[in-house]
């Protein structure tokens, strides 16, 4: 597991995208020979991580926009994070 902190940089690299697949009406990861289908929570995370916002500022624009706590907030984003990490479907900038 990776250690990330709050000046982390997230992003997806190369080769991965996020699509919304019409006939099987949901949102998808996809990347060379893999695909992980979304919750819609995984969806939110995405739409914040734009390559250049510090994770930081991905939990806390999360945290206002669903007015949830955001230390919760931070442990789910930092869990789904560090699995893309691990599937390498997203890098990070220290």
């Amino acid at each position: 597991m990776t250690r990330l902190e709050s000046d982390t940089v997230p992003y997806l690299p190369r080769g991965v995208r996020l699509h919304h697949c019409d006939v099987r009406q949901g949102w998808f990861l996809l990347a060379p020979e893999r695909a992980v289908k979304l919750d819609p929570i995984g969806v939110a995370i995405l739409n914040e991580i734009d390559g250049t916002r510090a994770l930081g500022n991905v939990v806390t624009n999360l945290s206002q926009a669903f007015g949830a706590p955001e230390d919760q907030v931070s442990k789910d984003t930092r869990h789904f994070v560090n699995d893309l990490l691990g599937r390498r479907m997203m890098e990070v900038r220290a």
